[in-house]
């Protein structure tokens, strides 16, 4: 009884032994096996150098394109956004308007929930600005005589400069402005409220973002299927120039994922590759560009507080993620394709 006991302690020694070198063994040739598959990628990727290079240059140029558009379409449409922010109405009031007038005239139009400021100016107030306006004008100023001072402060308009949250949505306003009482009686006639002023612009320029989007993605998507399809080409070349190989792994018992891994490493390469170039050439043409766009008044500041921060690192990632995948589902459609048929 006590042999059977040290045999059986034995075998569970053995055992325990065995499966511990069989873990280590199975792990060994797993990091053998994974080493091999970047091995031979990496041959393969230079072994076919010309079509490699073509496949990089073309999925760059699509990754650049992907980029300008999310750049051009995040530019403009805050570019958009700035002017509508930076536009005030101007409403016109009869010559004369009385401070008090215009205090109560701004109480009134502040209980439209759209108003975000109001300024106002009396007839006496907008004369003074314009003498500002024009103090390096001695023609002018040598013109401005009492008679002269007194006529146009008689005619000049009291004003009320308003900034709203909503330039689109002006309908409340405009029916305030139009009925209330107040503004009926000091309205002036001989000039309208600026409602319209820089709206076309900033319609323009919605557009433009609009058309920059739509383009640039349909764009994109063109490039990106040739890009794929270039890929597909060359790792289909890569695999009739190997055929014999390959068909010797699968003789001596090559599972599918070890033919395939080198195909993928390789496509891989070329996605790496392309996201490091695609990075940097649109990193290089935006900080060429930027300068020229900020003196039109764009607003470049969300791209170039992203570009000149920790977050570049995320983008070249971005960038190489996006070749790699690119890649990887090129080579995986190409590879699968031969698996099966053969």
């Amino acid at each position: 009884m006590t042999k059977d006991l040290d045999k059986s302690e034995k075998i569970k020694h053995v055992s325990k032994s065995s499966l511990k070198t069989m873990r280590r063994t199975y792990k060994r040739n797993i990091a053998r096996e994974k080493a091999r598959i970047v091995k031979y990628g990496t041959r393969g990727f230079s072994r076919n150098i010309w079509l490699s290079t073509a496949a990089t240059v073309v999925m760059a140029f699509t990754l650049i394109i992907l980029f300008a558009t999310v750049v051009a379409s995040v530019i403009l449409t805050n570019t958009a956004e700035l002017m509508k922010d930076k536009i005030d109405i101007t409403i016109y009031l009869k010559p004369g308007t009385s401070a008090e007038a215009l205090a109560e005239l701004t109480e009134t139009i502040k209980k439209d929930p759209n108003i975000k400021s109001v300024v106002t100016s009396t007839s006496e107030e907008e004369y003074a600005k314009f003498l500002e306006d024009n103090a390096g004008s001695e023609d002018i100023i040598n013109v401005l005589d009492e008679e002269m001072t007194a006529l146009m402060i008689d005619k000049m308009q009291a004003t009320m400069r308003i900034k709203v949250y909503n330039i689109d949505n002006l309908d409340s306003i405009k029916k305030l402005v139009a009925t209330e009482k107040n503004f009926v009686q000091n309205i002036d006639e001989e000039k309208a409220p600026t409602y319209d002023v820089n709206q076309v612009e900033i319609a323009t320029i919605t557009s433009w973002a609009r058309i920059a989007r739509t383009g640039g993605i349909a764009l994109g998507v063109v490039f990106l299927v040739v890009s794929i399809l270039i890929i597909f080409s060359t790792i289909r070349m890569a695999i009739f120039s190997r055929r014999e190989e390959i068909y010797m792994m699968k003789l001596v018992g090559a599972d599918k994922s070890f033919i395939r891994g080198p195909f993928l490493i390789e496509a891989e390469i070329c996605g790496l590759i392309s996201g490091l170039i695609a990075a940097t050439i649109s990193y290089a043409g935006f900080e060429f560009v930027a300068p020229k766009l900020s003196r039109y008044g764009v607003d470049i500041s969300t791209i170039s507080n992203v570009l000149h921060s920790n977050r570049l690192v995320l983008v070249y990632l971005v960038f190489i993620a996006v070749g790699v995948i690119i890649g990887r589902i090129s080579a995986r459609m190409a590879v699968s394709k031969y698996l099966n048929k053969a």
